[in-house]
């Protein structure tokens, strides 16, 4: 199952442990050295996702000021899955760097 760059990070950044959703944007931001930023929308949508994939799983809820604030954890799947992206993309990786190897010119006019 390849995963969407964000869903990928995502994922990653709850390899720590159980995250909100505001620890969850500032962790991929941190984790893609500020590329990737996840907006409130976006963020939520994909945290659906994953949970109806069974990858994440909600870990428990609290009122914090008034609001709800719900903590996302990685299940069993989420990690297989995780662990199986991070594998194709080291060998994907692995191919792009064999390709752009500098490779040895040709010499011209040898006696």
């Amino acid at each position: 199952m390849a995963l969407r760059e964000q869903s990928y990070l995502m994922l990653l950044a709850l390899t720590e442990g159980p995250r909100h959703g505001y620890a969850i944007i500032t962790a991929v931001r941190e984790l893609s050295d500020g590329r990737v930023r996840l907006g409130a929308g976006t963020l939520y949508g994909a945290l659906d996702r994953l949970t109806g994939d069974g990858l994440v799983s909600v870990a428990k809820e609290e009122v914090v000021n008034g609001r709800n604030r719900r903590y996302y954890q990685l299940t069993e799947d989420g990690h297989t899955v995780l662990a199986e992206e991070t594998a194709r993309l080291e060998r994907l990786a692995s191919v792009a760097r064999s390709l752009l190897a500098p490779r040895p010119q040709p010499r011209m006019g040898a006696v």
